[in-house]
């Protein structure tokens, strides 16, 4: 699968390039579902470069919400340190650690799904990672992480405009709107001027 293109929006919104190896004392890489296919193409791109960076890059994946898993092909690379985990969640552990351990010179490389790019660039950027130092290359579904900005909880996995918080049950306008402290996209209550007058839920982020 090739690198999402998105369509022009606000400044807020995120923007994503495509993996390309950098020189580096190391290489953290973490990634989800269609992810993991850019990282392999990190690696054949870096091999055509002369570059070896298995031997010097923890390597952290994980299964995607949508089920897609390239656990074993990656394994298959031989990096330094390869962790294969069921969830996100599951892994945010090693990347903190991974993250609180680093030292000059460490590269950093997200690759999948917006919410693990974005919770991971949150983790960097809070041990002092510059945002523009951070490599990201978006693969796979565009479900969104989403905050409700009236009771402030977040829903995971949002596929549909409007959708329902999760936590008050407001029906909710999924805007492009981005905050990078929170890695969440915003929700404002799309009926508050007409109770009840909700639209059809339309599914815009397969």
């Amino acid at each position: 699968m090739t690198k999402t293109v998105f369509a022009p929006s606000i400044s807020t919104r995120p923007v994503y390039g495509v993996l390309e190896p950098h020189q580096g004392s190391a290489h953290l890489m973490v990634a989800d579902g269609e992810g993991g296919g850019a990282i392999l193409d990190l690696f054949a791109k870096a091999d055509a470069l002369g570059m070896d960076l298995k031997t010097d890059t923890h390597l952290i994946y994980v299964k995607a919400a949508n089920g897609t898993d390239m656990g074993e092909e990656l394994a298959g690379l031989g990096v330094a340190r390869f962790y294969h985990g069921p969830s996100l969640s599951a892994a945010m552990s090693r990347v903190r650690k991974a993250l609180g351990d680093a030292h000059m010179g460490l590269q950093i490389y997200l690759a999948g799904t917006e919410t693990l790019i974005g919770v991971t660039q949150s983790e960097a950027m809070k041990v002092g990672f510059p945002y523009n130092g951070i490599h990201s290359e978006h693969r796979g579904s565009l479900a969104r992480r989403v905050q409700c900005v009236h009771c402030k909880g977040i829903t995971e996995n949002v596929t549909t405009d409007p959708m329902v918080c999760s936590h008050c049950g407001l029906h909710l306008f999924v805007r492009d709107h981005y905050s990078r402290r929170l890695a969440a996209f915003q929700g404002v209550n799309i009926d508050a001027e007409d109770p009840g007058l909700v639209p059809e839920m339309v599914e815009k982020f397969p």
